[in-house]
């Protein structure tokens, strides 16, 4: 009897997770990039949420998907399988649009403006993908007057990915996170609501993000 090659098996196992079509329908929704929730995968293959979890856990076994947990959320994201890209479902976020737009968490920038910002420092190299500061990201963020000796003193994490519960995607939290809100509203380019974690994105702030960091909003 011929033994089955490790690679011949191993991509056998996976063209077997794919080929379910439960699990096919869970992994065209994660093409996007946006992570979703096991209730969301769910509702997409249509499947109990107890069935969702037995096909995530398959999917996981093949490193097809990753698991992120952040605070009691339980998130799932595309870690292989780019041959899937075109078939993607469109991420329709229920976030009110202010909230979605900007807003904090906790002492940092979210929304779409915060997972913006974060994408645009990662593409100019200022933040590394192990969130690690260049020369000139450090160059730049201190031009705005932040203290990034101090920022690296705390007593807490320097820099981090922080899945956005809006956009589904990363912006940045931790301690250069903070210090980067608490420069964008001294210098008035948020405006905090008195009422909601909203922050509203003012023309000034527009100017200077698109003449700092080359970012268009």
């Amino acid at each position: 009897m011929p033994v089955q090659d490790p690679v011949e098996a191993a991509v056998s196992r996976i063209a077997a997770a794919i080929g379910e079509p439960s699990r096919a329908r869970m992994l065209y929704c994660l093409v996007d990039g946006h992570a979703r929730t096991s209730t969301e995968l769910a509702m997409v293959a249509q499947v109990t949420p107890s069935t969702a979890s037995a096909h995530l856990n398959r999917l996981r076994t093949e490193h097809l998907v990753k698991l992120r947990v952040q605070g009691k959320h339980r998130y799932y994201s595309l870690e292989g399988l780019s041959v899937l890209a075109g078939g993607a479902l469109k991420f329709v976020p229920h976030t009110p649009s202010r909230l979605r737009a900007a807003r904090t968490c906790y002492d940092h920038l979210a929304g779409a403006l915060g997972v913006s910002l974060h994408d645009r420092f990662q593409a100019l190299g200022w933040l590394s993908p192990s969130y690690e500061l260049s020369l000139d990201g450090r160059n730049a963020l201190a031009a705005l007057g932040i203290d990034i000796d101090a920022a690296q003193a705390l007593r807490r994490r320097f820099a981090y990915a922080c899945l956005d519960w809006s956009e589904r995607r990363p912006h940045m939290g931790g301690a250069l996170a903070a210090a980067l809100l608490a420069a964008a509203l001294k210098r008035k380019w948020v405006l905090q609501d008195l009422n909601s974690r909203a922050l509203e994105l003012t023309p000034r702030g527009r100017r200077e993000i698109l003449a700092r960091f080359g970012l268009s909003l």
